[in-house]
């Protein structure tokens, strides 16, 4: 067995491990069941992946995100470690090929949703792996005291019937202490193992500010702190808005949410991973598992649901050590927004059961039927067809996954893919039926390697060159031998996935736990309040209000934040001769809304601002332009 950091000097071309990366491994190695809390950029993915590498056999890895699951496939087969993803969005065969690989073929990793867990097959063929360990990432989705609940991560447990002594190791980046308590014993630990590191990150400067206005606050602060950064917003409209308002700023900013096509995400997040792009605007569809260590400003314009997304999702900032900060600005509305959007999350049982049945008879699935059956998930179309509300419809579907009735992953790119089903002779025979397919067989063999033993990811457009012909004729020959069972041939997607994971039931018997409902409502709602009280709170430390969230007592003040700044006098008090002087210097290089003003000092009373406006304005140093701009 090869020593970790032998494992990690090889593989990564690291020296030395972070902090409690060794710890949390040579418990794993120890056959330890292990829970690591780490923060966003902690390094969560190498301490399974170290591990199991040092080990004979296979890791399954449990994840819920399909693109997290291909990025880390991905970035394994560059390191020449062999990784297998199966997913929702996998036809029968191609699971069943990549189960087989799996048992024979020498793979190391599994990456697996927890639905795909539910079935049959995953059970038989998991059984007959040589497993190592098995590694559940996001691991708070196990907790019903979590704030992502997921029910089918209950069933991951099950996995001790079949591999009795393999250690579990459960990963996640926030939990509070009854979630830390909650995972433990859904996973059945023979002995509570937590392994947390600090979430403290010094670099990190927390601040809050009280602004009607949205933009301003973040230029202002982007001026100091130029560089990559995040805005989030609530809306997929007010992305599209503030990127425009940035780049007429001459400010490089594009926007993501999860509307635009998978190649429109995919160019734009790799546009802002290259520099190309410097703000990228965006609802939280954007960020999970982007690796970006140079992110200096992380700005929400709306107030996050939870401190755990908060947390999370700042946390994306300064990954590289450096000062970064996470900025979040509200207003009043906002918090009245927020009380209304948890009102409209919690639907009627009326309602659920009614977007449960327009989702059945859409794809006409009869009672009884559709037991794990995967569909492309299109909530818009069926939302419009039976005349439900946008909002319900999503919250309803939201309840429907808590339940454990269906499955829904959000829409990624998966390219296309192909196998040969038919031996040599098989299509020896059909190429001199069919002497039109010679040429095209023969350069599709030539062009992917190992079609016969596993599934290959294709480009038709690449395929339509080689053979000088149009990628529509490329696509009708792919589906041609499809039909004469020659091929699977799995087209490109980038839509939603829904998977029932029990058989459809009859919508007016659909049991949802009025209990389970009430209960998550309450849950919500002290989420709710502790986001309330973080931005509200002007006395305690920013920092302190997140770590003791999150049960780290006993922590000092940060020092830093914008509470601890105030509190410590160290804002620099301007008198009102240097706050004239600072206002007339500004209009000089252009004119101003009378709403910028007081942006121009975050650490100032803004009446103490309004009245040396006033002041310049009466003794005629300044004047409003025909645009109603302030001028000198």
């Amino acid at each position: 067995m090869q020593s970790p950091h032998s494992i990690l000097k090889q593989y990564w071309g690291y020296d030395q491990f972070r902090p409690n990366q060794e710890e949390i491994i040579n418990s794993v190695l120890a056959g330890k069941d292990t829970l690591a809390l780490l923060p966003t950029g902690g390094g969560k993915s190498i301490c399974f992946q170290v591990p199991a590498l040092c080990m004979e056999g296979i890791c399954v890895v449990i994840s819920p995100l399909i693109a997290l699951m291909q990025d880390q496939v991905e970035n394994l087969k560059v390191r020449g470690i062999k990784a297998i993803a199966i997913t929702s969005a996998m036809r029968k065969q191609e699971v069943d090929a990549a189960f087989d690989t799996c048992v024979y073929g020498h793979v190391k990793f599994l990456y697996i949703s927890p639905e795909r867990l539910q079935t049959e097959i995953a059970r038989i063929r998991i059984s007959k792996m040589d497993v190592n360990l098995f590694a559940i990432d996001e691991a708070h989705c196990i907790s019903q005291w979590g704030y992502d609940f997921r029910p089918p991560y209950l069933l991951v447990a099950q996995l001790r019937e079949l591999h009795p002594k393999v250690p579990f190791l459960a990963l996640t980046a926030t939990a509070t202490m009854k979630v830390v308590d909650d995972i433990q014993e859904k996973l059945e630990f023979k002995k509570k193992n937590v392994f947390r590191s600090g979430f403290a990150r010094p670099n990190l400067v927390y601040a809050v500010k009280k602004s009607e206005n949205k933009i301003d606050p973040f230029l202002q602060l982007y001026q100091r702190n130029p560089g990559s950064s995040i805005i989030y917003v609530r809306s997929r409209k007010r992305t599209a808005e503030f990127a425009s308002i940035l780049n007429l700023k001459n400010i490089p900013a594009t926007f993501y949410h999860a509307g635009l096509t998978a190649k429109e995400r995919e160019t734009r997040q790799q546009q802002w991973l290259r520099g190309e792009i410097q703000v990228m605007v965006a609802t939280n569809a954007f960020g999970m598992g982007i690796d970006k260590p140079d992110v200096r400003i992380v700005t929400h314009f709306d107030l996050p649901d939870n401190p755990e997304s908060y947390f999370q999702e700042a946390g994306r900032a300064g990954r590289d050590g450096k000062n970064s900060v996470a900025l979040l600005l509200w207003q009043d509305k906002d918090i009245e927004d927020l009380k209304r959007n948890h009102e409209q999350s919690f639907p009627s049982l009326d309602d659920i059961r009614r977007v449960y049945q327009a989702i059945a008879n859409y794809h006409e699935i009869a009672v009884g039927a559709g037991n794990g059956l995967t569909i492309v998930f299109d909530q818009e179309t069926i939302a419009a067809k039976y005349k439900i509300d946008a909002s319900t419809f999503f919250h309803s579907v939201k309840f429907l996954e808590r339940e454990g009735y269906i499955a829904v992953n959000d829409a990624v790119f998966t390219p296309s893919r192909l196998k040969f089903l038919a031996n040599n002779e098989v299509l020896y025979h059909f190429q001199v039926s069919n002497p039109k397919f010679e040429l095209f067989i023969k350069t599709v063999l030539r062009m992917y390697g190992g079609l016969f033993e596993e599934y290959s990811r294709i480009r038709e457009k690449d395929i339509a060159f080689r053979t000088k012909e149009s990628v529509e004729n490329v696509v009708k020959k792919l589906e041609y031998l499809e039909k004469c069972d020659l091929v699977s041939y799995i087209p490109q997607s980038d839509k939603p996935i829904l998977t029932f994971i029990l058989p459809r039931a009859d919508a007016k018997k659909l049991y949802i736990s009025p209990v389970n409902l009430a209960e998550r409502k309450a849950l919500a709602k002290e989420r709710i309040d502790a986001m309330i009280k973080y931005v509200r709170d002007e006395r305690t430390c920013r920092q302190k209000m997140l770590l003791e969230y999150f049960g780290e007592k006993g922590m000092k003040d940060c020092g830093q934040c914008d509470v601890c700044k105030k509190n410590s006098g160290a804002a620099k008090k301007l008198n009102r001769e240097e706050i004239a002087q600072t206002i007339l210097h500004s209009l000089k290089e252009s004119p101003k809304g009378i709403k910028q003003i007081p942006v121009l000092f975050p650490e100032t009373a803004e009446p103490e601002v309004q009245f040396v406006l006033r002041q310049l304005l009466d003794s005629g140093k300044i004047k409003f332009n025909t645009k109603r701009q302030l001028t000198i």
